[in-house]
């Protein structure tokens, strides 16, 4: 027969995870309180907030709350890093809704210190724009005799010989394989290229 209560388990309690939550609220709450407009753009820091704003929901739903809060951590790491801009500003923004469901008391005192109207439990959850979503960049591994030397970042999809030119050109290469020309130049698509000397 089952019983009605819950079955006991032992449950470790730490006081460093509530330290370190207490410190994420404290920089949650800093972000959005000295944030300052820019006119500024940064593309990159918009793609993540799209990025971590789907994975938010999505994470949300899966009742993955840490894996949440996780992706939250990255987006302050960004946003702090960020100059001032209009992106920054929107992120701040966003990622104070993306947190709502986590702390909401917080979101709301941050909210209306924001200078925004009304109650931030209602409002819509942001909107993903898929083309955001999507890489146009990858960053290709440069080795010379296998090992690791370079690391560029090009347009995803480049053609074989363009990827081959940018590596060669790479100071570092240039360095390493002092005015000689590789015998074998193996390039994978998207991934890397390794020179052998």
């Amino acid at each position: 027969m089952l019983s009605d209560s819950p079955p006991e388990r032992d449950l470790e309690w730490s006081e460093n995870g509530i330290e370190g939550a207490w410190r994420f609220v404290q920089r949650l709450w800093r972000i959005v309180a000295a944030d300052d407009a820019g006119d500024g753009e940064d593309l990159a820091l918009r793609k993540l907030v799209h990025r971590t704003t789907a994975g938010v929901a999505a994470a949300i739903e899966g009742l993955q709350f840490n894996k949440a809060v996780a992706l939250l951590y990255t987006l302050a790491n960004a946003i702090e890093k960020a100059a001032p801009s209009r992106d920054r500003t929107e992120a701040a923004r966003t990622m104070l809704l993306l947190a709502s469901p986590m702390t909401p008391h917080l979101a709301e005192e941050a909210w209306a210190g924001m200078g925004e109207a009304g109650l931030i439990a209602d409002v819509a959850w942001p909107v993903v724009d898929q083309a955001l979503l999507v890489d146009d960049e990858v960053t290709i591994a440069v080795q010379v005799n296998g090992k690791l030397r370079d690391t560029l970042v090009l347009p995803k999809g480049m053609a074989r010989e363009a990827v081959e030119a940018a590596a060669l050109a790479s100071d570092k290469v240039v360095k390493l394989l002092e005015g000689k020309t590789p015998r074998k130049v193996v390039v994978v698509p998207d991934r890397l290229v390794n020179l052998v000397a």
